[in-house]
């Protein structure tokens, strides 16, 4: 007798570091379960992105409403108990835990992840950089590990006008850790280094990096501002093209790393480069504990030594 068909889900719901860092266990997950109906739950922001992806069959939005709403909670409850096979827990939340508590029928449906009770609980993930810690994940569902092949994105960036050549400098970050933020002086004098070599410095992020980019306008006008003007994809093309690319702890960082342009991530006392350095071939990082400290010209010899420059 056939045995039924695999109903897997996976839980994501962000950031877009934690989306990037997640991809190559989203490609395990699928090599792990080929024939499998595999959906992801994740946030709005994310969903068209995930929708285009070669990974998933379904996409569901969970828009991480309060449990005291009912209707939300009877949504929830109801899209657990649609007959999963298997739930895989990458975002190990509090939330999420919650959701195994409250919601998941044991043991007709597995659970991997860190909530308690969970059939196949994680291991201790301590000093374990978020990118594998998710594709160990996978690995204890009997998935092998599998490097995703990003080639179906960012592979136009319609409706900019970009400069011949260019580098990338993203100056903002989470509008929660405005500490992570190294100064606008600093991207200025790295931008002023970039021209001298040739290469234009183009300024990038949404809406809520304003006070960041208009702060390195100010100090270097001849950057220019794509600001607001691009989706995920449209960024990622931005990225391919590039000569370069350096920002904060931020999404976009990880972004770059996994374009495989060369990228450096600046660094303070906010970010562990054991849990969080940028992943790819290309990328790499400068951390002082105070993030003032790091210079110039320290992002150009690390750019350097990266193929960037």
């Amino acid at each position: 007798m056939t045995a039924p068909p695999e109903n897997i889900l996976v839980i994501k719901h962000g950031a877009l570091g934690d989306i990037v860092q997640a991809m190559d266990a989203f490609a395990s997950l699928r090599a792990g379960h080929p024939d499998a109906h595999l959906a992801v739950l994740t946030t709005k922001p994310f969903a068209p992105w995930l929708v285009s992806a070669p990974w998933f069959d379904q996409v569901i939005i969970d828009d991480r409403a309060p449990f005291y709403h009912i209707r939300a909670r009877f949504r929830l409850r109801q899209m657990f108990r649609s007959g999963w096979t298997r739930i895989y827990d990458f975002q190990c939340s509090r939330r999420t835990a919650s959701y195994f508590r409250h919601f998941i029928i044991f043991p007709q449906t597995e659970f991997i992840g860190k909530a308690h009770g969970a059939s196949h609980p994680l291991p201790d993930f301590a000093g374990v950089n978020n990118r594998d810690r998710m594709v160990i994940t996978a690995k204890l569902g009997g998935c092998p590990e599998t490097l995703a092949d990003l080639s179906w994105m960012g592979n136009a960036a319609h409706g900019l006008a970009l400069p011949a050549r260019y580098a990338v400098l993203l100056p903002g970050c989470s509008p929660a850790k405005p500490s992570k933020r190294w100064p606008a002086a600093h991207y200025a004098a790295l931008a002023r280094c970039l021209q001298d070599k040739g290469l234009t410095a183009v300024l990038a992020g949404t809406q809520h990096d304003q006070q960041a980019i208009d702060a390195v306008m100010a100090l270097n006008p001849d950057c220019v501002s794509i600001m607001g003007k691009t989706s995920i994809d449209q960024i990622s093309a931005v990225f391919r093209q590039a000569a370069a690319v350096c920002g904060n702890d931020t999404g976009p960082v990880f972004l770059a790393a996994r374009m495989q342009v060369p990228t450096v991530m600046v660094m303070g006392s906010d970010t562990d480069p054991t849990m969080s350095a940028p992943v790819g071939e290309h990328a790499g990082w400068v951390r002082h504990d105070n993030i003032a400290d790091v210079t110039a010209n320290e992002v150009m010899a690390r750019l350097s030594t990266l193929g960037g420059i």
